[in-house]
């Protein structure tokens, strides 16, 4: 890390940020709608059933929760539930990118703060440096850290202990996390997309919390184009919201969501300006395919990674695009 300071945790409340407080537009539009109990949480029911119970019997015990890694495509909840559960045991959270986490020694100065039972989350966890990764390794079975003293012939290894703690690993590539690193995850759960009526719910109480007016035919036509993405649905709430203020005296009609999404050239599958590049490419630049997403990536203008982690997941769960042996 360049600047130290920046990655220094800050307390926000009972948690904790070690990333920079700069957030976009709509990642506070996000923090203000983001639940803070399960009770308040839509959606996902079975690994709400199942986190609680296993919380509830790590307090009885005394103990740490579990290490847990969550994965599946982006804007399904996995930041909000990490901080769910931070609250449902009742404890601090640490929350980084992996990114930001470049060395071991970034990750020893998160881990020697940390108190008791605290959760250190940690995001785009499939993008940890290797060394950062095998460093965690002795951390999350043991709580123990191997720390070098000096350099050359004279170095030498000290084992510290470390207080108890919960990793919670959050990752839309789970095929990129090693055979090991996973085995170290005792909580494995993927978030699947979500159905219409519940992004009808999450939708309904998000207007509540931004006191907007939106009619039932509205919310359904916007749930039916989130792409089963609760970010997106909020995200797409907040736009129409600015069409209904500017021609719609404030009240979100289904005229104003449909002409909102018009502009915003979203279709009635919810597939963007991006998506339609992508499908377009795939058929007439290459026949039907097989096409390469690095190809595809170079045509189109956007990194393969934003390909395969955004775009990719969505379009093979709705049979737009499958994949092929070559």
């Amino acid at each position: 890390m360049k600047d130290k300071s920046e990655h220094k945790p800050e307390k926000i409340g009972q948690h904790f940020e070690t990333t920079p407080v700069v957030f976009d537009d709509d990642i506070r539009f996000e923090k203000t709608l983001r639940p803070v109990r399960f009770e308040e949480f839509v959606g996902q029911n079975k690994i709400k059933e199942k986190l609680k119970i296993y919380i509830e019997a790590a307090k009885r015990r005394g103990e740490p929760l579990d290490h847990v890694l969550l994965m599946g495509p982006p804007g399904l909840g996995k930041t909000t539930l990490a901080n769910i559960i931070a609250n449902e045991l009742g404890v601090g959270i640490i929350s980084a990118a992996a990114p930001s986490i470049e060395r071991p020694g970034d990750l020893a100065g998160i881990l020697t703060q940390m108190e008791e039972k605290e959760v250190l989350f940690i995001d785009e966890i499939h993008r940890l440096d290797a060394t950062v990764e095998e460093y965690l390794y002795g951390a999350m079975e043991d709580f123990k850290l191997s720390v070098v003293i000096d350099r050359g012939p004279g170095a030498k290894s000290l084992e510290l202990s470390i207080k108890p703690f919960t990793l919670i690993g959050a990752t839309t590539r789970a095929g990129l996390l090693s055979t090991p690193f996973i085995s170290r995850f005792g909580i494995l759960e993927r978030l699947d997309y979500y159905g219409d009526a519940d992004l009808q719910s999450i939708l309904r109480r998000s207007s509540e919390i931004l006191k907007v007016s939106i009619e039932d035919a509205a919310l359904k036509e916007i749930a039916k184009r989130s792409r089963g993405t609760p970010r997106i649905a909020n995200r797409l709430l907040r736009r129409t919201r600015d069409f209904a203020q500017i021609g719609g005296k404030g009240n979100i009609t289904l005229e104003v969501v449909s002409t909102a999404l018009e502009k915003l050239s979203v279709n009635d599958a919810g597939l963007d300006e991006i998506d339609m590049k992508i499908l377009d490419t795939i058929v007439r630049v290459y026949k039907g395919g097989p096409v390469g997403v690095n190809a595809l990536a170079a045509i189109i203008g956007e990194s393969p990674e934003t390909i395969e982690e955004v775009y990719e997941p969505y379009l093979l769960q709705n049979g737009f695009i499958r994949r092929t042996l070559r």
